[in-house]
């Protein structure tokens, strides 16, 4: 048991255009189980306590049914409906933690290759950090290109990592980060900036350093086609 509570939120509320399928890519199957089975699978055997469950409009009697009931999920405490962005999915996630919660892990439930080792190590960082993220350091060099698709810069590579999930941080901070981000998010589209991921929004608003915590180079996140044909192979 963990002296402290942790929840995980559980992002499956995209439509995954870039799939070019009917089928939302999160429920698409992988070695017969769909591709958010195997995310939840590793938080409900991890040292996780709760999981939240953010999903599409009109997917939650669905999620229910065919996803927590069908395989069995006893962590699954609540199933909230997401919003237009995945940051304000992401916001309706933590207003459904419990209050005795502490950290938080938020993970994109397209990416079914997360492991309990992996979750250990961020919850381990989180506790000392308040922020982190899990990635990798890139293989490829890496250009920085201007508005023409000229390269303006080349940073170096040892410095460059590809971010993925699970994030992890304190739950006060995460809360008043994007307490702070749903006040200012029509001057942030005005500048034309645009929300990637939970890390930036801690960085942006609460001035917090986001410590980088080893993944894994398969932990990828199924997007296009090609994607799950790796993961087919990735299983095997």
């Amino acid at each position: 048991m963990n002296r402290f509570k942790v929840t995980a939120i559980v992002l499956a509320a995209g439509q995954g255009k870039r799939m070019k399928s009917t089928v939302h890519k999160q429920y698409l199957l992988l070695k017969n189980k769909p591709v958010l089975y195997y995310s939840l699978k590793a938080f409900e055997d991890s040292q996780v306590d709760e999981i939240v469950l953010v999903v599409g409009k009109g997917e939650q009697e669905f999620c229910q049914k065919e996803i927590v009931d069908k395989y069995n999920f006893h962590k699954i405490k609540a199933i909230v409906e997401g919003g237009k962005e995945r940051y304000h999915s992401v916001a309706y996630g933590i207003q459904a933690i419990c209050w005795e919660c502490k950290y938080v892990l938020i993970h994109d439930g397209a990416r079914p290759f997360v492991d309990k080792e992996m979750i250990h190590r961020v919850v381990d960082a989180v506790q000392v950090s308040k922020a982190c993220v899990v990635g990798m350091p890139v293989k490829d060099t890496i250009k920085i290109s201007d508005e023409k698709g000229y390269v303006c810069d080349t940073p170096a590579r040892s410095l460059v990592w590809q971010v993925q999930t699970p994030q992890a941080f304190d739950k006060s901070v995460i809360a008043d980060a994007y307490n702070k981000l749903l006040l200012e998010e029509e001057n942030l589209s005005a500048a034309g900036i645009t929300v990637t991921d939970d890390a930036m929004v801690v960085e942006y608003f609460m001035k917090i350093p986001v410590k980088l915590i080893q993944g894994s180079y398969k932990n990828i996140k199924i997007t296009t086609p090609e994607d799950l044909k790796i993961a087919k192979i990735l299983l095997d």
